[in-house]
């Protein structure tokens, strides 16, 4: 066994309950599903979505003992949404690997349902199909099952349309799963800044160093109230943690105990779905040359932390063409679905006309850009021939930094207009303009209700698996 494909393992299969010294064994007690709609993109890397499931069963359906809920220390509700979501990017030379964290608060589009927050996708998704295929009369067990399925799809749909990521790969793990598999490599150290008591998660320690077992190690994981920057503080937290995860499950006195290895077996046959598509072993293989210290966690930019909808909701709000740049950026700084470096944004300036008849749409389009980190050009109502539809002007199509104006209005299309210096990109609106700026817009990106103060908080310094020791964190 090369130490270095063990990290990878542990960083893509622990989390989801996989232990490399005993793949060939665990994999036949892994529950596996397909139809997910995966893959399908080639980007330079594989995509692989990892999930923390907030469910009150097994990964088999099963209901869990009343003891085992308990360890979880998450209370009654019945529910199911995803309190961790992690995009695993791993090139495909498999030299490094990067978990890419996103906010289960991220105020995003799901499908069919709307805007709402991503770690519903997954839940209100299900409940909605239960309700629609009990109602036609499906039995309880199959109105479960295929709404169980739907949810997934949604939210690896919510993650890719954000992202810009086909995702190649889906891997699921419970509450009790984390318990277990902390329990199973003897506790997990880990270190704080200062003492914390806060009830709602169960996290009550000290400041300092501190080996926490699995109902304790879930309590840390889970904590956001109280925390200064709230779930972004309970990101760097997981992230820590799995990095020092990372080098305990390496550790010879763990992939050498069988009882320890047993512990994990159990872990993984009861919490742990993947898809069935996904060769492990194959996987595996392509990362022999993989070390700690190429290991990666980041997080996703966010453009204002406390952000209110206008119904009241308390969200984190991110925009989707900075999301993609950064995620893209992230192998070989490439974009997510080109071979072009990626655009910052401050590098562009836009002019933009209105041509649709709406007084002042160019304006708060324009104002909506530069919210986006883009440069402002000419803003005024549109000279040129009738135009038939919104559009991005360009000199040629394949213009880098117009299809990152075209990303950033909600996917206009390019035309070339050979009469523009190779320069300039210019923004047409026509009535049919519904994106950010616009009237119908205001529910995504630009306008409504917000905080006195957006709070941006750009990307943190990565956290890498090579490193010694716990990282002390809030």
């Amino acid at each position: 066994m090369r130490a270095g494909a063990a990290v990878l393992a542990v960083v893509v299969l622990v989390i989801t309950g996989f232990a490399w010294h005993s793949v060939d064994s665990l994999i036949s007690n892994i529950e596996r599903i397909g139809n997910l709609g995966l893959g399908g993109g080639r980007d330079g890397a594989v995509d692989i979505l990892l999930v923390g499931v907030d469910s009150r069963t097994d990964a088999h359906g099963n209901p869990l003992s009343d003891r085992e809920r308990a360890l979880l220390h998450a209370g009654d509700e019945v529910g199911t949404n995803t309190d961790t979501i992690v995009l695993i990017r791993v090139p495909n030379d498999g030299r490094s690997a990067t978990a890419i964290s996103l906010p289960r608060d991220s105020y995003v589009d799901i499908p069919d349902l709307g805007k709402g927050k991503i770690n519903s996708a997954y839940g209100a998704t299900k409940e909605t199909q239960r309700l629609k295929l009990m109602n036609q009369g499906v039995p309880e067990a199959d109105a479960d099952k295929q709404s169980t399925q739907a949810g997934r799809q949604a939210l690896i749909k919510s993650v890719a349309n954000l992202t810009g990521i086909s995702v190649d790969h889906y891997a699921e793990v419970s509450l009790l799963g984390f318990v277990l598999l902390t329990d199973a490599v003897g506790g997990v150290e880990v270190c704080l800044n200062n003492p914390v008591d806060e009830w709602m998660s169960g996290a009550d320690f000290p400041a300092g160093r501190q080996r926490l077992d699995g109902p304790a190690a879930l309590s840390f994981v889970r904590q956001r109230h109280n925390l200064p920057r709230g779930d972004l503080d309970r990101i760097v937290r997981q992230q820590v943690f799995m990095a020092q995860l990372v080098g305990q499950v390496l550790n010879a006195k763990t992939l050498s105990n069988p009882g320890r290895m047993k512990q994990l077996s159990d872990a993984v046959g009861r919490t742990v779905v993947l898809d069935d598509d996904w060769d492990v072993l194959a996987f595996l293989q392509q990362l022999q040359d993989l070390s700690g210290g190429q290991v990666k966690f980041e997080t996703i930019p966010v453009t204002d932390l406390n952000y209110l909808t206008t119904s009241g909701e308390s969200v984190v709000r991110v925009d989707p063409a900075a999301v993609k740049s950064y995620v893209g950026s992230l192998v070989d700084g490439k974009t997510a679905e080109s071979d072009e470096p990626a655009v910052d944004p401050a590098t562009v300036t836009v002019s933009v006309y209105n041509a649709s008849g709406i007084g002042g749409l160019a304006g708060q389009v324009a104002q909506a850009l530069r919210g986006k980190g883009f440069h402002e050009g000419l803003v005024g109502n549109y000279t040129g021939p009738k135009v038939s539809g919104s559009r991005v002007l360009a000199a040629k199509t394949s213009d880098a930094k117009a299809k990152a104006v075209a990303e950033a209005l909600g996917g206009l299309p390019v035309l070339a207009d050979t009469t523009l210096s190779p320069d300039s990109v210019s923004v047409v609106l026509a009535s049919d303009y519904s994106g950010p700026g616009s009237a119908a817009g205001s529910m995504f990106d630009f306008s409504g209700t917000s905080s006195a103060a957006a709070t941006p908080v750009p990307p943190a310094p990565p956290i890498d698996a090579g490193q010694n020791g716990p990282k002390c964190v809030n």
